[in-house]
């Protein structure tokens, strides 16, 4: 549960530094990134505490990320890319405390 509080948290720490004279719409384009987790329906079982999403589900592998980097520079597209990379982050960090890896290889 503390990691999911992580994806809300660590956004809205970035937007109240950064981008605090539109933090709405900037927290609201930050949060529409969590929808990069619907890859997890495709997954069987949908949820599995032990699995890391890194390298696993499709939009959680190597070639997306790279994608959400570039998205990153572009400013049209910049905090959807930050806030996917975030997300990668996050995601690897809690891979890294839950299995002792930072991607299913």
């Amino acid at each position: 549960m503390l990691h999911i509080s992580y994806h809300f948290i660590f956004p809205a720490i970035l937007i109240a530094l950064l981008y605090r004279k539109s933090w709405k719409r900037s927290y609201l384009i930050i949060m529409s990134t969590m929808l990069v987790d619907l890859d997890h329906l495709l997954a069987n079982p949908i949820y599995d505490p032990t699995r890391c999403s890194i390298g696993f589900h499709p939009l959680h592998t190597e070639i997306p990320i790279f994608i959400y980097l570039l998205l990153s520079f572009f400013p049209k597209t910049r905090l959807i890319g930050i806030g996917l990379l975030i997300h990668m982050a996050l995601d690897s960090i809690d891979c890294q405390f839950t299995n002792g890896i930072w991607f299913t290889v």
